[in-house]
């Protein structure tokens, strides 16, 4: 899903060590040390949250970043020594921050309420701040007349060619069932079977011999633009920056799209609880949310934000309700529970 430019300024570095190894310890009240993915993602990020809280209370943002290591917040918090006051984490860091207790519960009342945000998106220990999906798309200037519907990716008698999939269950299995006929709303339900899962697993069969594998976020687009696939999945971010950036002409086909989202969380043991709440208020405002698809195509997680989102932006967004319609949302706890499972499953099917 995260963007590769790496944008964070060495200044930005230097201050964010300097004040570990100075005070081994949170940053003063007059600062906060807010930790994300980097790249384009988190330039956004400084963009609609980080700059525009530091003018409105004078209160410095210190950025870190990471790679979505949840054992580092883990170490962390059983350390006693809390230095990253809130982390963008995703829904299966949130969930497992919650079981293993190093992530501290969200207080919803202070954001309107869980009602206040896209349905199936908040978390206890999680407030969601972005929504984005996996999706499918084709070179349009290679397929004139192509898919619109998570069938066709599945369809090689209607547009051969090699499908490039990211070397995971997760999506793969969702896609499967969608594309042979599971309504999104039943996904997860049949997975929870055998049977579905078989279903699953002999649908991917019809496309075996077709499916180049794809490791990181930057090789979809890489593949749709040397040829190599005509079709592949990817986080429609990549998609997205792959034609405002490089002027390709892809399309996403939005149907049977897999959301997933980004929530911002508090590590166990922060030192101004207070001030951070503060921060994420502000951060989960509805203008705050608009700003950032400014910056970055996926979508606000608060409903409130949608409708302050630029028409001509939000048509690419995850969220748009002409692209939401047969979306379904990734289900972390049912990941959770199966991930070890399926993906034994899922390797010994691809060595085979």
């Amino acid at each position: 899903m995260k963007s590769l430019v790496p944008l964070k300024s060495l200044k930005m570095t230097l201050s964010a060590l300097a004040l570990s190894a100075s005070c081994g310890a949170a940053v003063a009240a007059d600062s906060l040390t807010i930790t994300s993915w980097g790249g384009a993602y988190q330039t956004s990020q400084d963009e609609a949250y980080y700059k525009p809280y530091t003018a409105k209370t004078g209160i410095k943002i210190v950025q870190e970043e990471y790679n979505g290591e949840a054992a580092r917040i883990r170490a962390m918090v059983e350390s006693g020594n809390t230095t990253w006051d809130a982390v963008d984490v995703d829904a299966a860091t949130a969930q497992q921050g919650c079981d293993e207790g190093f992530l501290t519960p969200i207080d919803y009342s202070k954001f309107g309420g869980e009602a206040a945000f896209v349905k199936g998106s908040t978390f206890e220990c999680g407030i969601p701040t972005i929504i984005y999906s996996t999706i499918y798309a084709y070179d349009a200037d290679k397929i004139k007349d192509g898919p619109t519907t998570i069938a066709g990716l599945f369809d090689t008698k209607k547009w051969p060619g090699k499908r490039s999939l990211q070397k995971t269950p997760f999506g793969n299995l969702e896609f499967a069932l969608m594309a042979d006929g599971v309504p999104a709303d039943k996904v997860y339900e049949t997975l929870k079977t055998k049977e579905g899962v078989d279903r699953a697993f002999k649908k991917l069969d019809t496309i075996k011999k077709d499916i180049v594998w794809w490791e990181a976020g930057a090789q979809p687009p890489q593949l749709l633009a040397s040829g190599e696939v005509v079709m592949a999945t990817a986080w429609n971010g990549r998609i997205f920056n792959a034609n405002k950036v490089d002027k390709k002409n892809f399309k996403i086909v939005w149907d049977g799209q897999l959301l997933d989202y980004d929530l911002w969380a508090i590590p166990k043991g922060v030192k101004d609880l207070d001030a951070v709440y503060k921060f994420i208020e502000f951060a989960s405002s509805p203008e705050a949310q608009a700003a950032q698809t400014k910056y970055i195509s996926y979508g606000p997680a608060l409903l409130a934000a949608t409708p302050l989102v630029s028409p001509d932006i939000l048509k690419d967004l995850p969220t748009a309700p002409a692209n939401a319609k047969t979306a379904l949302a990734n289900d972390p706890v049912f990941w959770g529970d199966n991930k070890e499972e399926l993906l034994k499953r899922f390797n010994t099917w691809i060595a085979q």
